[in-house]
This record gives structure tokens, sequence and C-alpha cells, in this order.
């Protein structure tokens, strides 16, 4: 039965992304009292060995739900986190009375936020970057996969956006590399092991160094009374609204959604 190739699983997180790897091989109607075919019983042993090993549950099948899209996952590309649907809520409230809204989300990964405005608001005009070749060419596979109308830029930070995009973006969104240099070796071992260094790290003693340059780049692009919106851990929160002040952003506040593992930082030009 499908009950048992679960019993040995541990309780609580582990059994989650059993049930997750179970669904995965035998479909989502599949029952506890249903009979295992053995081909589909030892498939369902390799992924769980591979999750034992570390390999988060979204590389091993391939995919991640956000928003109610499945986007595809590749090792070498930031998984998106649930948290960051917080995020898009937060950009489209800010998106949806301005007339012709333009978004752009930096560090963009696999494109979940971008996605996620973008489906929300078919009107905008969404733009993605970021630093990799491999994260934005994932990102633009999802949104033809899914036919969403949004563009990836590779580059750093602004720099691949196009020029006429100065002075007229509404929200600029960022999940930023905020784990200081010192804390790397305090995280899991299957995000070390498995995630992009690029994504967890700008090699900055504190974790602020790309957002203090984005602070600072921000205002070129957006217009005025424009926002700029930072997903980063709740004990980040309080720093970054200090950068953004600093920055000369009006009306910073540290937001936070249901899951409560994050918060979004924003501020106003």
């Amino acid at each position: 039965m499908a009950s048992r190739a679960l019993d040995h699983w541990q309780k609580g997180r582990e059994r989650i992304d059993a049930e997750d790897l179970l669904t995965h091989v035998l479909g989502p109607d599949w029952e506890a009292e249903d009979e295992v075919p053995p081909a589909a019983a030892r498939r369902f042993r390799g992924l769980v060995e591979r999750h034992f090993e570390g390999e988060p549950v979204p590389y091993i099948r391939g995919y991640v739900e956000f928003r109610g899209m499945r986007l595809l996952a590749k090792s070498g590309v930031f998984v998106a986190r649930e948290s960051s649907e917080f995020m898009v809520t937060q950009a489209v409230r800010r998106l949806v009375r301005r007339p012709g809204p333009v978004a752009v989300d930096v560090a963009t990964g696999s494109g979940p936020v971008a996605l996620g405005i973008a489906k929300a608001l078919p009107r905008a005009e969404v733009h993605g970057t970021d630093l990799t070749r491999a994260a934005v060419s994932l990102a633009r596979t999802n949104a033809r996969r899914l036919r969403i109308r949004a563009r990836f830029h590779q580059g750093d930070l602004f720099a691949p956006l196009p020029r006429r995009l100065g002075r007229r973006v509404d929200v600029i969104t960022l999940h930023p590399p905020y784990v200081g240099k010192k804390e790397l070796r305090d995280l899991p071992e299957e995000v070390l092991r498995f995630e992009p260094l690029e994504s967890l790290t700008d090699h900055s003693p504190q974790g602020l160094g790309l957002i203090g340059r984005a602070a600072v780049e921000a205002p070129l692009w957006l217009r005025p009374g424009g926002w700029l919106l930072i997903e980063v851990s709740p004990d980040r929160s309080r720093a970054v609204a200090t950068v953004l002040r600093r920055a000369g952003y009006a009306d910073v506040r540290s937001t936070k959604g249901g899951l409560e593992v994050t918060r979004v930082v924003t501020g106003r030009v």
C-alpha cells in the first residue's frame, strides 16, 4: 500500500516532503490504500535517497508551485520560496491603480515574482533581471510555458534594463542574497550544496552590500512616488529599513505576510 511506502519516513516536514515525492511518482489521485507498483516503488526509493542526501524536493521533481503556477526548478537556480508570494501581493497592491504600470524584479531567479505580478496584472509591463545566464534562461522558459508576458534580462542589478525605463518604473522588487559572509557556515548543508552561492550572499560582512547598491540605484529607475520592495529575513528588516531611510526613501515600513518567515521592507521615492 502507498501508506507503507511512507512508514519509514520521519514525522513532520520530512513526511510532507515524502508525500510530495510520492505524489510526483503516483500522480495526484493516489490513496493510502493504493498498491504501489514495483517500478514506482523503486523510483520513489531513489527519490527518497536523493532527498536524504540533501537535495531539495523542487530540484528532485523539477518544479515548484507558486501562486497557482507550476514553475520549473533546476539545480543552479535559486528555488522560489512560498514566502515570496507576499512580495507579489505587496507589489500588485501598489500597481493595480497605476495607468500603464511598470514593474521590475531584480535578482529574479526562475522568475516567480515577476511572473506572479504579470499574471495578476496582464496589462503591466514587467521585467526581471538576474546575474546568471542559467536563471534568466529558466525564467524565460517558465514565461513561455505559462504564456505570461514578462521580459527577462541577464546582467547586474539594473544594468541590463532598457534605457527607456529610466524614471518610469512604478515598483521594483528585490529578494537579495543577504546572508553575511561569516554566516554562510551556519546555513543548512542542503542549501550550501545545491543552491547557487550568488543567490545566498553578496560576500559583504552583514549581507547588506547589494541592498545598499539597489537602494542608491533604484531612484534612477523609479518614477516619483514609486516603490522599492525588499524581501529579507525578520532579523534583517530593521537594518534594511535603516539603509532605505539613509538613502532618502519615505514611508519606510517592514511588512509581514501570513507565513511570517520573511519581511518585505518597503520605501517610496
